[in-house]
């Protein structure tokens, strides 16, 4: 299947710009090594850009050993009409067709959306289990869970995110009335939320002790707006917000992301794309907090595809992640990089 993209933005994220990406080439680390990529997007809006199946094999195709995928909701692929509740329910029949074709074996070996993490409104409490149940169905065994994204700042608007939500909004008394319901349904909880907002997870995390929760993208340390210029300050907040939270048994992090506007990184400015040298140079004070913190076990490398293309090419990003993980050993490399994931998401690799 050819590749659809072409230099497109992706929603407000950095702009993807192929033939900047084209000049770095490397040589693959460890082919070997097995990979589940356990967070990765399928999109195709006007505002957002293409990035569907044949886009996603075409990275793949750099020759690191992904043996599966995990698709990540984006607000996308709805029903265009039933009622609104249930309309996301479509995302998860598109993805798991995705997963279907994969299935195949007609497109490689790697088992692409092997999990499938959606999106469901927790804001009408108690009621979303009829969501859920039906996300179950519609996902012919492979749906996994929800994300509901909770990030939010004042000055959000300066790395272009421009979706309002509530203050706090993890504390509220309906949207957790809806959290309730994801245990009982066997489902885990993605979420996406900024350093300052940490201590808002660790109170959910601790409500609700049973509910498998995975945090997002290193946990989002701001370096734009008002912290921008301030990275050690904002580093020694977001360090100690880690910890507390990786005391909660029950939460997981996802080592990625770092490519986004709102990390403030400059890898996408230079004339050539960054290696992986520079890349696991910049992140491994973030990458190595969060390890140490919750463990290889509950740790895991995400590829963040393709919003995370704007900054720096597929193979160079894996390739960043094993040289991060050089000094650890093959049972931590084996969790890093598939086995944390599989678990989590009951991908049984």
């Amino acid at each position: 299947m050819k590749p659809t993209t072409s230099a497109t933005a992706i929603s407000s994220h950095l702009v993807v710009r192929p033939e900047w990406l084209a000049r770095r080439r490397e040589e693959i680390l460890e082919p070997g090594l097995p990979i589940v990529d356990p967070h990765h997007h399928l999109i195709d809006r006007p505002e957002s850009g293409c990035y569907l199946m044949p886009d996603l094999l075409a990275d793949i195709a750099s020759d690191h050993n992904i043996v599966a995928t995990v698709y990540l909701e984006w607000l996308s692929m709805y029903r265009a009409d039933g009622p609104v509740e249930m309309r996301p329910v479509g995302e998860i029949e598109f993805a798991n067709g995705v997963a279907a074709m994969s299935a195949s074996g007609g497109y490689g070996t790697p088992r692409l959306c092997a999990g499938i993490v959606g999106h469901a409104d927790l804001m009408v409490g108690a009621r979303v289990a009829k969501v859920l149940e039906a996300m179950i169905v519609a996902g012919g065994g492979r749906f996994r869970g929800i994300r509901y994204i909770a990030s939010s700042d004042p000055e959000q608007a300066q790395w272009g995110a421009t979706a309002v939500r509530p203050e706090r909004l993890l504390l509220d008394k309906k949207l957790r009335e809806g959290f309730a319901q994801l245990a009982p349904l066997g489902l885990s909880f993605d979420a996406w939320v900024y350093h300052p907002q940490l201590g808002d997870l660790v109170d959910l995390a601790r409500a609700f002790p049973g509910t498998p929760i995975m945090l997002n993208h290193v946990g989002g340390p701001i370096g734009l707006g008002r912290y921008k210029g301030k990275r050690d300050e904002v580093f020694a907040d977001w360090s100690a917000r880690i910890r507390e939270l990786a005391a909660c048994p029950n939460v997981h992090v996802k080592l990625g992301g770092l490519g986004m506007k709102m990390f403030g990184f400059d890898v996408h400015e230079g004339d050539l794309p960054p290696s992986s040298e520079q890349l696991a140079a910049v992140w491994r004070p973030y990458v190595e907090t969060c390890i140490e913190a919750f463990g290889p076990s509950r740790a895991m490398f995400e590829s963040n595809f393709p919003v995370d293309k704007g900054s720096y090419g597929y193979g160079v990003y894996w390739n960043a992640c094993k040289r991060m993980a050089q000094a650890a050993s093959a049972g931590e490399k084996a969790d890093l990089f598939h086995g944390a994931a599989s678990r989590f998401y009951r991908l049984g690799i």
